[in-house]
């Protein structure tokens, strides 16, 4: 069982690795986004009667919220048919991010597969805090970052700090899936 101190981060986790938004679980699970929002930034555990509504809305147990059962985790496998949609910035673009690693607790990576359609109107440029790797499996895409732009093929991978605004498009009238690992100190 997690410390009282740990619970909301366990929430965020759960929430980020099931792909919901602050707003959407606040709607789902009938507490405010703001009241959320607090609750996974404090040290302080909410009423129960709040955490079985968290756990309701997340289809989890409350015990997982309380991180039963993750303090022994040091190795977590994702078997193909478990990975999950993860929304993300891009997700609004088209972009799908699949989850690779979202079993394992309190991790500092987080890796996905990411699926770059063919088409798409606006590719917005990202910035966020921490390092990316990128590495093409399949397809060819455009990346673009510090004001340069690299074709990257299969098998070609490109490690950037992820602060330098950055974004990729796919080529050749095919989409482009690639390995991505995001680390956000």
């Amino acid at each position: 069982m997690l410390p009282e101190s740990e619970i909301g981060k366990n929430i965020r986790r759960i929430r980020r690795a099931k792909g919901f938004t602050l707003e959407a679980l606040a709607k789902k699970s009938g507490i405010s986004k703001g009241y959320l929002s607090k609750l996974e930034n404090s040290g302080k555990a909410p009423p129960v009667s709040t955490l079985l509504n968290i756990a309701k809305a997340l289809r989890v147990g409350i015990s997982e919220l309380f991180g039963e059962g993750l303090a022994g985790t040091r190795v977590s496998l994702v078997k193909q048919d478990e990975r999950q949609l993860m929304a993300r910035d891009g997700s609004v673009f088209g972009y799908a991010y699949e989850t690779l690693a979202h079993k394992f607790p309190h991790k500092h990576m987080e890796p996905y597969l990411l699926t770059i359609p063919a088409k798409v109107k606006h590719h917005p440029f990202f910035q966020h805090k921490g390092e990316e790797m990128l590495l093409v499996v399949e397809g060819t895409m455009r990346f673009e970052v510090g004001g340069q732009e690299y074709v990257m093929e299969e098998g070609d991978c490109i490690y950037i700090d992820a602060d330098i605004p950055h974004r990729g498009s796919a080529l050749n009238c095919s989409q482009t899936k690639c390995l991505i690992v995001i680390f956000t100190p």
